[in-house]
């Protein structure tokens, strides 16, 4: 029986899922969700993650959200040792970068552009520039690195991935910092099914951004 996935295609955090799953070859039952009409503050929706957030996994009657969560319990599930490597040393750098993305990375990204997006708001330079010294963070891990966390692709760049991809797309380009870029174009062309994984998402945030981007502008 597949794993029911309920996700937006737009969020970053629903695409490291699918590119979870593609990387592990395990289908999933797509089940999008649209929050912007309510779908997640169903009482059925409740019953399954009283959060109500998106990615959420159903598998046989168990359910389950946050997107590194459900990431682990794939790898553990289907055997993706290589994903999230059993050696101490490793795992605990794919840790560190799972942490950075998730307390670093990403919330100084949401920060600087969703209040623009969402509200107007102007510019704001100072947050701009802790974003940008996010990035740089990367850029120097990154270093003398072919992935992420060494030679092979882990679950590290698949969440890195979403979040980078994710910042580009919204037009925030990371040419300036030169291991990103280079690891970047790296990912998108080894980690499994990218293009369906995350690519089409991607397209779909570029979108919902011109949409409410317009909307702000009237």
């Amino acid at each position: 029986m597949a794993i029911d996935l309920y996700y937006t295609p737009g969020s970053a955090p629903c695409r490291l899922v699918l590119l979870v799953a593609a990387a592990l070859n395990v289908p999933l039952q797509l089940q999008p969700t649209d929050l912007g009409a309510g779908e997640h503050l169903t009482p059925d929706f409740l019953k399954i993650n009283p959060q109500h957030t998106v990615p959420t996994i159903v598998d046989d009657g168990f359910s389950l959200w946050e997107s590194r969560a459900i990431s682990r319990y794939l790898i553990n599930k289907y055997g993706g040792e290589n994903l999230y490597p059993q050696d101490p040393r490793t795992r605990a750098l794919v840790d560190q970068r799972l942490d950075f993305d998730l307390g670093t990375l990403y919330p100084r990204f949401a920060q600087y552009f969703y209040p623009q997006v969402f509200g107007g708001a102007p510019v704001g330079e100072d947050l701009l520039q802790k974003l940008e010294e996010a990035l740089q963070f990367l850029d120097t891990f990154l270093e003398g690195q072919t992935y992420a966390v060494g030679p092979d692709l882990t679950l590290a760049d698949l969440a890195l991935v979403a979040t980078v991809s994710t910042i580009d797309a919204s037009g925030i380009s990371v040419k300036p910092y030169a291991n990103l870029d280079r690891w970047f174009d790296l990912v998108k062309r080894t980690a499994p099914n990218y293009e369906e994984a995350n690519g089409k998402g991607i397209e779909m945030f570029k979108a919902m951004v011109a949409q409410l981007k317009a909307k702000t502008e009237l």
